[in-house]
């Protein structure tokens, strides 16, 4: 699958947080990148069961619907003392308003009720490339860390937060876009999609 330069990409996205770093990291591909809502596109429901199939409903309908190749995100936090929740439903535990503060003090809460001494945790990010005709391709990056509480920093999106990952000390939340951008599991799914391009 090849997006030459100058080609026209659509982000199948909603979230401003994601549309914004995944704009970011397309940015060196030299597309004509246009959102989803930018073009009027519904927000397909979420009905597979994994970050994968999630992701490839998305772009699918993208593509389906604006006739562009479309590139699709489903991301979210794996909590292992929560039994890999909140998962493939991470946002929407922070519901229609996008409270992400009410969805990570429900983790804390959980890990509370559960009394947790493991609070290691991942967030899996699943790309998916869809073409109009019908091709497709999926990548995935995770990385692995720790959750802390209270949440710290205001640079970041989502649970971010909360979430150190290995070999570091500050969450996602505190530590310079540019430098999250290097090392998510965003980052690691895109690597494997620029291979791809080639």
């Amino acid at each position: 699958m090849k997006l030459p330069r100058g080609s026209s990409l659509v982000l199948a996205s909603h979230n401003k947080g994601k549309l914004r770093e995944i704009a970011d990291l397309v940015a060196p591909f030299g597309l004509n990148v246009k959102s989803a809502g930018e073009l009027g596109l519904p927000e397909p429901e979420e009905t597979e069961l994994t970050f994968e199939g999630n992701a490839l409903l998305k772009a699918r309908a993208a593509a389906d619907a604006s006739g562009l190749p479309a590139l699709s995100d489903d991301s979210g936090l794996c909590v292992m003392a929560l039994g890999g929740a909140p998962g493939i439903y991470s946002a929407r535990w922070a519901g229609e308003t996008k409270d992400f503060a009410g969805a990570m003090a429900r983790v804390e809460r959980e890990l509370n009720e559960k009394n947790a001494k493991d609070f290691s945790a991942k967030f899996v990010c699943a790309l998916a490339l869809a073409m109009p005709k019908g091709e497709h391709q999926i990548f995935l990056g995770e990385v692995h860390g720790t959750l802390t509480f209270p949440p710290r920093g205001e640079r970041g999106f989502g649970y971010d937060p909360i979430f150190v990952m290995d070999g570091m000390d500050q969450t996602f939340g505190e530590i310079d876009p540019d430098r999250k951008h290097a090392i998510s599991h965003r980052a690691k799914a895109f690597e494997k999609l620029k291979q791809a391009l080639g």
